[in-house]
Formats: structure tokens, C-alpha cells, sequence
């Protein structure tokens, strides 16, 4: 990996392959993202290799994050330590939607949800009922509703934004990367600012 692309999406020089570089979020957007969770006790699914982990754990009081692959797991760990952050979180190995995995997070007030959707092909479509991400988005945060109504949720940018119209009143941010639409984070509870879209746009110089 280009280790001054890597420093430039995550801000250091951390332990990035293919996959998680991919798949990672811009320190720009986690950090905008992590700022709602100040304080509080996080619940983060689908770590990956820890970078929006890490921007969470900058600002909230603690973090439970939980993988369910193992490599990725121990890349975000390594990540942790190179931030500095290791004390602030705590990793867990397994399966979210898992009623023993569920177990060992202890009370918790937010949560970040951001499930792997990085599918390619000419002829998928992403969808949200139903969803096709990996876990379900859908089936998740219904999931997690069960543990804290404050939850931000990441979709990508190819769904219908119709497909969210069942769901609680929540804000619907639109992420822009240089006019480019690059994510969906809907808000939920405590983590709202406004009922209805908002935006958020980097440009880079």
C-alpha cells in the first residue's frame, strides 16, 4: 500500500491492506461522525481494521467494538495502539447478530453500525428492506434497538432513499467527497440534530 494515500485517508501510518483501505472511512467523515458520540459508552459493529473505531474512541467515553473476522480484528487492534487509543476500547471477536456475542457488551448508550457493503458487479443493486449488506443492515439495527434508540447507521450511497421511509424520524446526512456522494449516515435518537436531510461536504484543496 502508497503509505502517503493511506496517511492521507487515515490520518497515520497504519496497518492497511487492499480490503480495509477500501473499505475504511475518511478520517475526515469519521471524525465529523465520532464528534455525535462524545461521552458516551459505544457499541461499534463491523470494525474492520479500526480506523472509524479509533475516531470514536477520540471523543466517546469507551467503545465496544465487535468483528467477526479475526485478521481484521487483530489489524485493528495493532491500529489502536498506534493511535494511542488502546485503553479506551474494547475489542470483541464474533458474531453481532449472535445472542452470545450480544452478551458480552455491558450497558451501553450509542451506537455505530456500519456493515460491510463492498459488493461489486454490473448487476447488483444495493437495497436496505432486506438488505444485502453483510451483516443485514435492516435485521441490525432492529438488533441493536433492542440495547440504545441512539444509533447512527452508514448505508451506501446507491440506495433508494425511499427504502428509509419506514423507518423511525431520524436525519438522513448525505456525505459528499468532492461533490461525489459517498455515504449515507442516518442518526437516530439522542444523536439526531435535525428531524429530515442534512449535508456534509470535503473538498480537497
Amino acid at each position: 500500500m502508497d503509505r502517503n494515500k493511506i496517511i492521507k485517508k487515515f490520518g497515520d501510518h497504519y496497518i492497511v491492506d487492499d480490503y480495509s483501505y477500501i473499505m475504511g472511512i475518511d478520517i475526515r467523515f469519521a471524525n465529523h461522525l465520532a464528534l455525535r458520540f462524545k461521552n458516551k459508552i459505544v457499541l461499534e459493529t463491523c470494525t474492520g481494521a479500526g480506523f472509524t473505531t479509533i475516531s470514536l474512541a477520540k471523543y466517546a467515553k469507551h467503545v465496544y467494538s465487535v468483528e467477526i473476522d479475526g485478521s481484521r480484528l487483530e489489524k485493528a487492534k495493532q491500529n489502536s495502539k498506534i493511535a494511542g487509543l488502546e485503553n479506551k476500547i474494547t475489542f470483541i471477536n464474533g458474531d453481532i447478530t449472535a445472542k452470545i456475542t450480544l452478551d458480552l457488551i455491558p450497558e451501553i448508550n450509542a451506537a455505530f453500525i456500519d456493515s460491510d457493503w463492498a459488493v461489486k458487479g454490473d448487476y447488483h443493486t444495493y437495497r436496505f428492506i432486506n438488505s444485502n449488506t453483510n451483516p443485514q443492515s435492516d435485521k441490525l439495527l432492529n438488533l441493536i434497538s433492542e440495547k440504545t434508540k441512539n444509533i447512527t447507521l452508514i448505508q451506501p450511497p446507491h440506495i433508494d432513499r425511499a427504502e428509509f421511509k419506514e423507518l423511525p424520524p431520524h436525519e438522513c446526512e448525505y456525505l459528499f467527497l468532492n461533490n461525489h456522494h459517498e455515504l449515507y449516515a442516518l442518526h437516530f435518537g439522542e444523536l439526531e440534530r435535525i428531524i429530515g436531510e442534512s449535508n456534509f461536504e470535503i473538498k480537497d484543496n
